[in-house]
């Protein structure tokens, strides 16, 4: 019995980490896919914040980019710092907070 229920917790870290991983694409198989299990859909809201994040910035890289390069830069190591922070909470089988990125998912309601 123990190994089943260590299965579904592996295939619960591994949809969440799919939903968060790759963004927008992981957002939509999630809400396809495992629209009721609420632990990917946390996750996957997580990545839906990400990608719109990843516009952002290369909406301001393309715009300012002989004024502001370095800061474009910036805000790209800040941003990977949070996907890995995301997809690292993600695999860990429980929810946790994600600086900014967790108050901005929550406002979604899918």
């Amino acid at each position: 019995m123990p190994s089943k229920i260590s299965n579904l917790e592996k295939e619960k870290n591994i949809k969440a980490f799919i939903a968060s991983f790759f963004t927008i694409i992981g957002f939509i198989i999630a809400i396809i896919i495992w629209k009721e299990d609420k632990y990917s859909m946390y996750y996957a809201k997580h990545g839906l914040i990400l990608f719109i994040g990843q516009l952002l910035i290369t909406l301001i890289g393309n715009i300012f980019v002989p004024m502001m390069h370095w800061f474009t830069i910036l805000l790209w190591i800040f941003w990977a710092i949070l996907w890995v922070m995301t997809w690292m909470n993600a695999l860990s089988g429980n929810i946790k907070y994600t600086f900014i990125i967790t108050d901005l998912a929550e406002k979604i309601n899918v």
